[in-house]
């Protein structure tokens, strides 16, 4: 996707602060300083649109981005910060959990993990989840740079051994310094949202006949 426009919208803390205009959204999920803003600023050409932090658990509410004025990044809380307090985690938890549950523009879920290291338990119980509910979702091994390319074969077993990816399961190795992944994750993106509108148009021909 060539991307000529994108700007944020707003931090939301609740449902009635989201959106309303329908447009198909992409979530990102993950634990603290894994990266998501950094994704986002790469896979829209821009350095600082979605601002990073070298402190983990900044990113409070959900931050959405609108992008050509056709689609949201939305960016969550990240999640295993222990300096954050129980109660804030909990908050944070039960507003995610509404929102991947009930949210109808929710188009796909990207689970973003450190490709250095191996999935977290936080990681593994938000792939579960995802699974679970049956919600879209394609898993982004970020910091790909970081590793030397004789050692990512290995890198990436050890990832999808650990979430228990599956043959044909959406998962992409990505570097937001290099851009490696960002055509493949904006195919992937722009075949959800396609594949999601066709599916309602031919629900509102059903309903119409």
């Amino acid at each position: 996707m060539k991307v000529t426009k994108a700007e944020f919208v707003i931090s939301a803390v609740g449902p009635n602060q989201y959106p309303e205009d329908a447009l198909p959204e992409i979530a990102l999920a993950g634990r603290s300083n894994v990266g998501k803003s950094s994704l986002i600023n790469r896979m829209i050409s821009r350095k600082n649109l979605a601002r990073t932090s070298s402190t983990p658990g900044k990113t409070q509410h959900m931050n959405y981005y609108r992008i050509n004025d056709t689609m949201y990044y939305v960016d969550f809380p990240g999640y295993g910060y222990a300096k954050v307090s129980k109660v804030q985690r909990a908050a944070w938890g039960k507003m995610v959990e509404k929102y991947l549950a009930e949210r109808e523009t929710l188009k796909l879920v990207l689970l973003v993990v450190d490709l250095r290291h191996p999935p977290t338990a936080d990681d593994r119980m938000m792939h579960e989840w995802l699974k679970h509910y049956d919600i879209p979702m394609c898993v982004v091994a970020t910091k790909a740079d970081k590793i030397p390319k004789t050692r990512l074969p290995r890198h990436i077993k050890i990832v999808k051994e650990t979430l228990g990816i599956l043959p044909g399961e959406s998962f992409i190795p990505f570097s937001s310094e290099l851009g490696l992944g960002r055509d493949e994750l904006w195919a992937l993106i722009e075949s959800r949202i396609a594949s999601g509108e066709q599916a309602e148009e031919e629900q509102d021909k059903e309903n119409r006949s």
